[in-house]
C-alpha cells in the first residue's frame, strides 16, 4: 500500500478560539462559502463535521488558529502562510520552489489537506481535520500579508490604530475587517457575509465572480497546489498596489485608522468575498470527486 500523506490526529476536546483574517474574518468566508455550497455539499460537510446548523463552516473557520498553539498542533504553523521573499512595493510575486520552506506552507497545505480529504483510505477523524485546515486556510491565502516575507508579514512593522499600539498584519487580519463589519461577533460575520453575498449575486462583484473559479480544480496534487499558488500571487500582489504603496516608511508608527482604512476596505472587501466564494467551489469540487 502507499504510504499516506503525514497528518496529526487530535482529541474531540474542542479547542478554543483564536484570531488571523481575525476569527471574525474568518468566520464570515465560511458564511459566503455556506451560502454557495450545493446541497450535496453542506449534506456531506454537516455530516463530517457532526453539525447539522447553519453555522457548520463558521464554527470551525477559525479553529486552525488554537491548534496551531497547541503542542500537538505546533508543526501547522508554517502553514498559515507563504514567505514571498519578493521586494514590496516595487516587485511582487511568489515563487513556490523560493517561497514554500522546507517546513511547508499554505500552499502546500492546502493541497496537502485537499488529498487526505479525497483519500479513503483515511478515518472520519482525519477528514474532519483536514476539512478545518482547508476552510481556514482558504480564508488565510486571501489575506495579502499572509503572502509576504517582509518584516514577518509585517508583524515587524508597528503600526498605531484608533490610537492603540499595533502592527500592520494585525489590522489587516483583524482591526480593518472589524471596522468594515462593525464588530468582532459571529453575529457581525453573519451580516457581513449577508452583504457580500448580495454584492456577489447582484450587485459589484456579480460580473467578476466566475473569473474568480478560474483555474479552480482538484484533478490531481499538481492542480491544487496550481490553484492553491494562484490565490496566493493574487493576494501578494495587493502588498505592492495596496498594503505598502508607499513603502515600510510611509505607515510604520503610523495612525492607520484614517485615510490608509478607506484605500484598504475595498481590498479587504474583494478578498474576504473572493475567498468565501472560491472556498464554496472548492469544497464542491471536492465532494464531487471524493
Amino acid at each position: 500500500m502507499a504510504r499516506l500523506p503525514a497528518i496529526a490526529l487530535l482529541a474531540s476536546a474542542a479547542l478554543p478560539g483564536a484570531l488571523a483574517w481575525g476569527a471574525m474574518g474568518h468566520e464570515t468566508v465560511a458564511y459566503i462559502a455556506s451560502n454557495f455550497v450545493s446541497s450535496a455539499t453542506k449534506t456531506y460537510f454537516q455530516d463530517l463535521l457532526g453539525d447539522t446548523s447553519a453555522n457548520y463552516l463558521a464554527s470551525v473557520a477559525a479553529w486552525a488558529d488554537s491548534y496551531r498553539y497547541t503542542s500537538a498542533g505546533s508543526f501547522s504553523a508554517p502553514f498559515h502562510y507563504i514567505d514571498a521573499n519578493d521586494s514590496p512595493p516595487s516587485a511582487c510575486g511568489v515563487d513556490y520552489a523560493r517561497d514554500c520552506g522546507a517546513a511547508g506552507c499554505i500552499v502546500s497545505a492546502l493541497q496537502n489537506y485537499t488529498s487526505i480529504l479525497l483519500d479513503g483510505r483515511y478515518s472520519a477523524a482525519n477528514h474532519q481535520i483536514a476539512a478545518k485546515m482547508i476552510i481556514h486556510f482558504a480564508g488565510d491565502i486571501g489575506q495579502p500579508l499572509h503572502c509576504e516575507a517582509l518584516d514577518v508579514g509585517g508583524n515587524s512593522i508597528d503600526v498605531v490604530y484608533d490610537g492603540e499600539d499595533t502592527n500592520l498584519h494585525a489590522i489587516w487580519d483583524s482591526d480593518i475587517p472589524e471596522s468594515i463589519s462593525g464588530g468582532s461577533s459571529l453575529a457581525s460575520a453573519k451580516s457581513w457575509a449577508t452583504t457580500l453575498t448580495t454584492a456577489i449575486n447582484s450587485g459589484e462583484y456579480k460580473s467578476q465572480a466566475a473569473s474568480w473559479l478560474t483555474g479552480l480544480s482538484v484533478a490531481t496534487a499538481a492542480i491544487q497546489q496550481a490553484t492553491a499558488l494562484k490565490w496566493a500571487a493574487e493576494a501578494n500582489a495587493y502588498v505592492c498596489s495596496t498594503v505598502l504603496q508607499g513603502g515600510v516608511a510611509a505607515v510604520e508608527n503610523k495612525e492607520l485608522s484614517g485615510a490608509y482604512t478607506t484605500t484598504a476596505d475595498p481590498v479587504v472587501k474583494l478578498q474576504i468575498a473572493k475567498q468565501g466564494y472560491r472556498l464554496a467551489k472548492y469544497l464542491d469540487a471536492i465532494v464531487a470527486a471524493a
